[in-house]
């Protein structure tokens, strides 16, 4: 299948590591031109050599914190003025946060917001234009399942990531005359640094895989997904197959969540 991806340009927040740089690998190879951006330019650095070794092609790194919203300016921007177009935006950029309500400060929950949902916005905000000018885009925002069935302790991200996802919905209701599609993907557990870290800490005797299929995850597929099982969803969304795609949010999590 023909995604309709070669020569387009797309930004990644948080493109340095995990499911944002799977993407920018998977955006690559379909011919996509890509940018990438974080926070930390040693871990930029590593990724674009990472993309080149399996890609073959070049990517833009811009360091830039999501939570200013200069700084989500720049890197549209940047990454607009460097390829000559702008059609899409993936905002990935987020940490998880689950403490119970009473742990959780003014300052972490304020710190939470900017980083996920103004993120988000001014990236978007950004983008947009762009967009229009070339007669429309897509924008994919990373949410997460906990976001429609938050459990206990699980502040302040299921809140924000719930934001996220009026955020996509309204969003996509405002901005489908342009025809720019916005969507959501709801992670579940997939791998990454932080599951690592709890994998080698608390299970250390076991292998990745044995881990990963632990049945007290309650993930129906039996195992913890993989980054380019997400990362796969994402470039079907900004893609041409799903043209009439916009408003909607997929789980991504093993069939584990309660709600569709």
């Amino acid at each position: 299948m023909d995604l309709g991806l070669t020569g387009k340009v797309a930004l990644i927040t948080g493109g340095s590591k995990g499911i944002g740089l799977q993407t920018a690998i998977n955006l690559a190879k379909e011919g996509v031109k890509v940018a990438i951006c974080a926070r930390n330019e040693e871990n930029l650095n590593a990724a674009a050599e990472r993309i080149k070794a399996e890609t073959g092609e070049e990517v833009l790194t811009i360091v830039a914190d999501v939570r200013n919203e200069a700084d989500c300016q720049k890197a549209v921007n940047e990454a607009a003025e460097k390829y000559g177009q702008f059609d899409i935006l993936v905002n990935n950029a987020g940490t998880s946060q689950a403490k119970p309500f009473d742990s959780v400060d003014t300052d972490l929950w304020r710190d939470d917001l900017d980083l996920k949902l103004f993120g988000a916005i001014n990236c978007s905000k950004a983008a947009i234009p762009h967009m229009r000018k070339a007669g429309g885009g897509a924008i994919v925002n990373l949410t997460a399942v906990k976001g429609k069935t938050p459990t206990a302790s699980s502040l302040p991200t299921s809140v924000s990531r719930a934001a996220g996802m009026a955020l996509t919905k309204a969003m996509s209701k405002d901005l489908g005359a342009d025809n720019i599609r916005v969507n959501t993907v709801c992670i579940g557990l997939i791998r990454s640094d932080q599951i690592e870290k709890k994998w080698k800490n608390v299970n250390p005797e076991m292998s990745w895989d044995e881990f990963s299929r632990k049945p007290e995850h309650g993930i129906p597929l039996g195992r913890i997904g993989d980054t380019v099982e997400a990362a796969n969803v994402i470039t079907f969304l900004v893609s041409d197959a799903a043209s009439y795609l916009t408003g909607t949010s997929v789980n991504i999590d093993g069939g584990s969540s309660a709600v569709l």
